[in-house]
């Protein structure tokens, strides 16, 4: 089974990163991530991956009849390898600590074991499951679960006020803000991202917690449509699943019930009971539902949610 945050090589070498779980038409949503090259791997952006695809590996680009999008998507009968977070973790827990990295790592996973969270509810993706970690790389810790995950999260909060783990340092905020692009000011981009704990530091390495939920959300049986892009406001219902993949927000609205966030920068961006502006595509499904969608790029430039009263 093909989970969010795996990794999916294909013949040619390329490595896309698991972006939804199960399947569409026979194909692996994903989104390209690395390239070959003379030294090994070299990381892509967004905008670099889909010229790539566009020249050169056109069959990885697919259009989503049933989400009305264009998107990058392995046929399952092109994946040569699977790279898995969990074994990938498991791999570097018994490996000799030759690096700084794989300190950091198992001395991350230690003190979250410690206050609770299960082993075999983490794993690792990113740079390192790809096979490219560096010193200088980021430790992206994938946590299988709602239940693992705000658990991780409470630990996260209770070591950095321990002095045990630190935030992230603005420079670190910055950096991450400035790569993502995103419309919000920097101010306000801190405040969201300062209260959602799932990010961190661990000797001056900046970590991350992804969460994966295993029991998929049923996927929507009507055909989605886009109908232009806009602003709303409104109050958020349930937030309850504000970290899952794409993050989910029922609002108190007339006539958009629900807001989905496709792009990382958004989630646990807001709580229950706050109100919200969102900006993104409105879409109509043939079943009469609507809602409102962030991300339709990686970085979705203009597409935000904030929260303007809590």
């Amino acid at each position: 089974m093909y989970q969010a945050r795996d990794f999916i090589v294909t013949p040619e070498g390329l490595v896309f990163a698991v972006t939804l779980g199960g399947t569409e038409e026979g194909r692996i949503i994903a989104c390209l991530r690395y390239v070959p090259d003379a030294s090994g791997l070299r990381k892509v952006d967004s905008g670099q991956a889909q010229a790539l695809l566009r020249e050169c590996h056109p069959l990885y680009l697919h259009y989503s009849e049933h989400r009305d999008v264009h998107l990058q998507a392995v046929p399952i009968g092109c994946i040569d390898r699977h790279l898995k977070p969990r074994k990938c973790l498991n791999e570097l827990l018994s490996a000799p600590e030759h690096s700084l990295l794989t300190r950091q790592v198992k001395k991350l996973v230690g003190l979250l074991t410690r206050q609770g969270v299960p082993l075999q509810a983490m794993g690792i993706t990113g740079s390192l499951l790809a096979g490219t970690g560096h010193r200088n790389s980021d430790i992206d810790l994938v946590i299988y679960g709602d239940p693992a995950f705000e658990l991780a999260r409470r630990a996260i909060r209770r070591l950095t006020r321990e002095g045990r783990l630190q935030p992230p340092s603005l420079t670190l905020w910055k950096t991450t803000w400035r790569r993502r692009g995103c419309p919000l000011s920097f101010p306000e981009y801190l405040w969201h991202e300062r209260r959602k704990f799932n990010k961190g530091a661990i000797d001056g390495t900046k970590f991350d917690l992804v969460l994966v939920q295993e029991d998929q959300h049923p996927e929507e049986t009507g055909i989605w449509r886009k109908q232009g892009r806009g602003t709303i406001q409104a109050m958020v219902t349930d937030a309850s699943q504000a970290f899952a993949n794409p993050a989910r927000f029922r609002l108190d609205h007339p006539s958009i019930p629900l807001a989905l966030s496709f792009t990382a920068t958004y989630l646990g961006q807001a709580r229950t009971g706050e109100t919200v502006e969102i900006s993104g595509f409105f879409e109509h499904s043939t079943d009469g539902e609507r809602r409102i969608v962030v991300g339709s790029s990686r970085e979705a430039p203009g597409e935000y949610i904030k929260v303007i009263h809590s």
